[in-house]
């Protein structure tokens, strides 16, 4: 199982940037798919973006053009760049992998005020 510890959220203003980390143990991390999810208060937990073993990319609709996921297979790093943040991004983040999260850990806070 690949434990999970989420990074590098916090308070930022509208149309400001933040880059999350999500620090990954387990030697099958760099054979598997990962992904940043967001719960926001009120809502359903949603995809935010997805990366293969192979890098290949797949973003929801609301954060194309604006997000960036990568991963850096040697430090067993997923990360989120985030730009152009609207208030419409506050929410809990976090990694797990994909498309069958397992257990989630305590994520974290990303606040974007106007």
């Amino acid at each position: 199982q690949v434990q999970r510890v989420e990074s590098g959220g916090g308070l930022v203003q509208a149309g400001g940037s933040l880059r999350l980390s999500c620090a990954a143990s387990g030697t099958i991390f760099s054979i598997i798919a990962m992904a940043w999810y967001r719960q926001a208060p009120g809502k359903q937990r949603e995809l935010v973006a997805a990366i293969t073993r192979t890098r290949s990319t797949n973003y929801a609709d609301s954060v194309k053009g604006r997000f960036t996921i990568s991963r850096d297979n040697a430090k067993n790093t997923v990360y989120l760049q985030m730009n152009s943040l609207k208030p419409e991004d506050t929410a809990v983040y976090y990694c797990n992998i994909h498309p069958r999260p397992v257990n989630w850990g305590q994520g974290t806070q990303v606040t974007v005020s106007s």
